[in-house]
């Protein structure tokens, strides 16, 4: 029997959620995924530390005041762990925007176009490259603006249908449904403490937004997130695409008990709710009358906006050494 992980390759595909290449390189992913709080785990590793210094280098040579030189030198940490990234996958790697500007339209489209243009500076291309955003009213705007200019982007902390209503209706490319997290907020808010993969909350809801695209029409990758065990990965095999930390890929790679499919577009056609359209004030009540979704979108970027402003100061101090 082949292992867990190479079944799910063959239905779904694998993105590593990581910033150590030599766990991507183990691995064989078809993409991978960044964020704030992988990098800042990562630069802090021995291996990197090259990396980091060339990268700091950069932001002196940029000029400017400290604070300024500092962003430069976190854009290309971003953009150089994606770029080495690339060395490894065949796909594409996902490069998250400051949180901070997750309110932001026209700031999350400047930064957005930065990273774009560092990536493009080394030669690498757009189409390898996935913008990460916020689904907050704001960030789907954002999306909206650069999936025009041929900037694609992967929207994170997804939490609710209504965002997912969203990002289909703004066409793009990917979304990142969150299925731990919002398996973390049943345990803690209510009586009912152990899932099984069929009744986790999380992986219902990831089902109901693959279903409800699928049945639509909608092109939008449904890319499942933020995992706290491999049942819920297992229920949902055959999905578009999983992002899936080290450690579970080893519990997968490690395991070789049968996995059933859950997920299939023929299927998905015949099941789902009816097609719904949203406007900015539809959005934010539907989105609002979630309470799991509106606490878990606002910790996720409170969250990330830490692990950046963690990232700048131990980065101000290199540039200050």
């Amino acid at each position: 029997m082949a292992s867990c992980l190479d079944q799910l390759k063959k239905n779904t595909v694998v993105v590593a959620d990581t910033g150590d290449f030599e766990a991507i390189k183990q691995y064989q992913p078809q993409d991978a995924t960044t964020n704030p709080s992988l990098i800042l785990s990562a630069v802090n590793l021995p291996q990197y530390k090259d990396i980091v210094e060339k990268c700091v280098e950069f932001g002196r040579q940029s000029g400017g005041a400290i604070d300024e030189q500092g962003v430069a030198v976190t854009d290309k940490l971003f953009v150089t762990f994606g770029s080495k990234i690339l060395d490894i996958v065949p796909g594409r790697v996902s490069t998250e925007v400051d949180a901070r500007l997750s309110f932001d339209v026209e700031g999350s489209v400047k930064k957005a176009e930065k990273l774009i243009q560092l990536y493009e500076d080394v030669g690498i291309d757009r189409s390898r490259v996935l913008i990460k955003l916020s689904t907050t009213w704001e960030g789907v705007q954002a999306a909206k603006q650069l999936e025009a200019k041929g900037i694609h982007c992967n929207m994170t902390l997804l939490f609710s249908f209504a965002q997912a209503v969203a990002c289909a209706e703004a066409k793009v490319t990917l979304i990142s449904p969150f299925v731990g997290r919002i398996y973390d907020w049943h345990v803690k808010n209510t009586d009912k403490k152990t899932y099984t993969m069929d009744d986790d909350p999380g992986v219902i809801s990831v089902r109901k937004i693959y279903n409800y695209y699928k049945r639509h029409g909608y092109n939008t990758i449904v890319m499942g997130a933020s995992f706290r065990n491999t049942d819920q990965i297992a229920g949902l095999l055959g999905c578009d695409y999983l992002t899936i930390s080290p450690k579970l890929l080893e519990e997968l790679k490690n395991n070789n008990a049968q996995l059933d499919v859950k997920l299939d577009k023929a299927s998905a056609k015949s099941q789902g709710v009816d097609q719904i359209t949203l406007d900015e004030k539809d959005y934010r009540y539907l989105h609002n009358s979630d309470a799991m979704a509106v606490e878990k979108l606002a910790e996720g970027i409170r969250k990330f906006a830490a692990d950046q402003e963690k990232l700048e100061k131990q980065v101000k101090a290199l540039l200050m050494a």
